[in-house]
């Protein structure tokens, strides 16, 4: 959960663990549970709340009145009503990846266009032209998660092998090593070698992806979400990787990591409420 002024600055901010196996509508009722007490706990005046967005990994219909797949939660043609439904304020659904994109262009105040690739759990992104989401004629713009750079590779959460998101998730790393991303980067700084390897690898696939969009594209790359955070140090070496597959030896001035380092999703989810107030003043 996080609250944000009109200018996008975050107000206050919570973490809840999530019930195994908790349906949508079992989500819905503790996301309007802790919605209540998160603006108790922090003085958020009611009245002066314009909506609450919630932003899922997700592909919606283009009416916004379906969940049409949701791999990393098992869902599929799902409403989403059974989340928000019952919050007694305006509420929107949108895809996670297409809200960290928003908030990103939104920070940067740009008009230009740009591709986010977000690397959470589910990798998605979103493509900004002029500084207007493209949603896609289906609003499946931007699932670069789901673009196949290693055929007959890893399985990915929506059932085929190679995808992007098999290979760059903090998913993988759990699931291969048992870490969480904090104890991975540390094994990494402690020059463990199979933290080293696996990272390594995650970084080369993630240059095929990065590679395959600045050639669809033409423009900027952002790169946001967990696994983002911790990047900085390791940039140059993924500019290399991508520089080196470059077909046209341009370098990778296009590449750059999120301005918003933390809660890009959350806060790119009140986005729309924000953007709809400033466009009426």
């Amino acid at each position: 959960l996080a609250a944000a002024d009109l200018r996008l600055r975050e107000l206050a901010y919570r973490e809840l663990p999530l019930p195994d196996g908790a349906s949508l509508s079992e989500l819905g009722n503790l996301l309007a549970e802790e919605l209540e007490r998160f603006l108790d706990d922090h003085g958020l005046p009611r009245e002066r709340l314009l909506g609450v967005g919630a932003a899922l990994p997700a592909v919606l219909s283009p009416d916004n009145r379906r969940i049409a797949s949701a791999p990393t939660l098992s869902l599929a043609d799902a409403s989403p009503e059974e989340l928000t439904g019952r919050l007694p304020y305006p509420a929107r659904v949108e895809n996670d990846a297409s809200c960290g994109g928003f908030a990103e262009c939104f920070t940067r105040n740009s008009r230009g266009t740009m591709a986010y690739l977000s690397l959470e759990d589910g990798v998605g992104g979103a493509i900004l032209i002029d500084g207007v989401p493209y949603a896609g004629q289906r609003r499946r713009s931007g699932e670069f998660g789901h673009m196949c750079i290693e055929p007959g590779g890893l399985r990915c959460s929506c059932g085929r092998r190679g995808c992007l998101e098999a290979y760059c998730s903090p998913r993988r790393v759990r699931e291969q090593l048992g870490l969480s991303l904090e104890a991975f980067f540390a094994g990494i700084e402690g020059r463990d070698p199979a933290c080293g390897a696996l990272w390594d690898n995650m970084l080369r696939h993630l240059a095929l992806g990065i590679n395959n969009i600045h050639l669809a594209l033409d423009c900027d790359v952002v790169l946001g979400g967990s696994l983002a955070e911790y990047l900085p140090p390791y940039l140059p070496r993924l500019r290399e990787y991508a520089a080196a597959g470059d077909p046209f030896d341009l370098g990778t001035e296009y590449l750059y990591l999120s301005t918003l380092r933390q809660h890009t999703v959350p806060l790119g989810a009140a986005l729309h409420f924000i953007a709809s107030f400033l466009e009426q003043i």
